[in-house]
């Protein structure tokens, strides 16, 4: 089973290295999307990651869930239609969605975050607001299939939440 992490230039490291690790630790696979397959995506701490995958090429019927981690990856990808689309997609099939830090931004932007519960990392939490989401400050905040947390301090939270998501769903 495949866990998508769409992923841009300066995406917050650990963000993403954290749930990638513990996806594969449970026996998932973890695939990073970029906007061109092969890319090399640059951290914001300097850590590298290569798109296995572009947006556009992206299948959300083939995957278990769609990890946003945040820094500035979230507003380089969220005005990208093929990323607005693939994230669309993950909700109206109910699949889990886990946003961190910045990652709403995609969610504001893909137009799903309407009357749901968020959190965030609180620099956008007007922006969530705006765009009809309940803003909730807490670790972690679960919303049907939308799983969020506010920062890097969050992860255990964010990422145990995830792993528990993607064990009660067991799709191909």
């Amino acid at each position: 089973m495949k866990v998508l992490f769409i992923v841009g230039d300066e995406f917050e490291d650990i963000e993403l290295l954290y749930p990638f690790y513990r996806v594969i630790e449970e026996g998932f696979t973890p695939v990073i999307a970029g906007k061109e397959k092969g890319e090399k995506i640059v951290g914001k701490h300097g850590y590298t990651v290569v798109a296995d995958i572009s947006f556009k090429e992206v299948k959300p019927e083939e995957y278990s869930a769609l990890v946003i981690p945040g820094g500035r990856s979230p507003e380089r990808i969220r005005t990208l239609p093929e990323v607005k689309e693939l994230t669309r997609k993950f909700f109206e099939l109910k699949k889990p969605v886990a946003a961190i830090c910045h990652g709403p931004q995609v969610l504001i932007s893909a137009g799903v975050i309407k009357g749901r519960k968020v959190t965030s990392v609180a620099s956008i939490k007007d922006d969530v607001i705006a765009a009809g989401g309940e803003y909730i400050d807490s670790p972690v905040v679960e919303d049907d299939n939308l799983i969020s947390s506010r920062h890097p301090g969050d992860i255990p939270y964010f990422a145990s939440t995830l792993i528990k998501a993607l064990k009660g769903r067991k799709i191909s």
